[in-house]
């Protein structure tokens, strides 16, 4: 059985589920495309090619195993983006969401149907279908869960709004004794500059105290100001617009004092080491052209 354990985003990494690029199908037609950074990338003929993502992963893969965590894959679906498999479910303490996600992805939930063989089936949690949520949205903190969230009429014509309400309401039930904090994020279905598509396209905990934020990524002001409160205005870097494109604030922490990162992040990266940390810089910009990189394509499954 797999023992699951998260409470935070830093933790040391054991054991996580890595997404894969592994026959992703064709190129998708403009109207196919469900984030505004494919659709950029689609209508100027940039939009990534299988073998160049493939070789991304492995990279990727290649960082976390030198650090002992071990590995699990998705069974590869024929003509299938399993790429990100944060999206499709998320660890909180010992429990396992299953996220109620954009109904043509359900087939994904089912290629890691050898992970979930290993998991107590009532640590398995469905949320209720009014309840709208994504892993990129939830971040498990110590004492708090952050939770990105759109509230907005028009979220039904949002596809980049993926939690609502309901799912926050469903944490804050579920876990009593947690602090759940719901930020309300930036959307656009067609400019990258002006979408957050989850959370942490926009918001990074990195450490203990460190942070990547972007401000505008965030509908309220004050909800910005909060995070820089919490950690401390010395200890945030703040994210430009064009690096939140280029999916700076979507590193992913091996451990406390370990960041993986895109090599093209050069400013964010000397921050990060500025501040002590070890920063495995690869190559990730194929794969972040479709709106998400290196937190996007995990789903961590134990941290001690």
């Amino acid at each position: 059985m797999l023992p699951l354990k998260i409470y935070n985003e830093t933790a040391p990494l054991k054991v996580v589920l890595l997404g894969t690029a592994t026959s992703i199908g064709p190129i998708p037609i403009p109207e196919e495309a469900y984030d505004p950074n494919s659709l950029m990338h689609i209508n100027a003929g940039t939009y990534p090619k299988e073998a160049d993502m493939v070789a991304e992963m492995e990279a990727f893969s290649e960082i976390l195993k030198k650090y002992q965590v071990e590995v699990i894959r998705p069974e590869v679906i024929e003509d299938c983006n399993q790429i990100f498999s944060r999206d499709i479910a998320f660890v909180i303490e010992d429990f396992l969401f299953r996220s109620n996600i954009l109904p043509h992805r359900e087939e994904e939930f089912e290629a890691i149907k050898h992970v979930l063989d290993q998991i107590d089936p009532a640590k398995c949690i469905r949320l209720p279908e009014e309840a709208h949520i994504e892993g990129g949205d939830v971040m498990p903190w110590f004492d708090y869960i952050f939770v990105g969230v759109y509230t907005a009429a028009d979220y039904p014509n949002q596809i980049t709004a993926r939690t609502n309400l309901e799912a926050v309401a469903f944490l804050a039930s579920f876990f009593p004794d947690k602090k759940v904090k719901s930020f309300e994020l930036k959307k656009s279905n067609t400019n990258p500059y002006e979408n957050a598509l989850h959370l942490d396209c926009c918001f990074q905990p990195i450490g203990t105290h460190n942070a990547l934020v972007h401000p505008d990524g965030f509908l309220n002001p004050e909800e910005y100001q909060w995070i820089v409160d919490y950690f401390g205005a010395d200890n945030v870097l703040e994210i430009t617009k064009d690096e939140l494109v280029m999916m700076g604030c979507n590193v992913f922490s091996i451990n406390s004092t370990v960041v993986v990162s895109e090599k093209r992040l050069t400013r964010i990266n000397e921050w990060m080491r500025s501040k002590g940390f070890t920063v495995e810089e690869i190559s990730y910009s194929e794969i972040a052209k479709q709106g998400g990189m290196l937190r996007c394509s995990t789903l961590p499954l134990i941290r001690n």
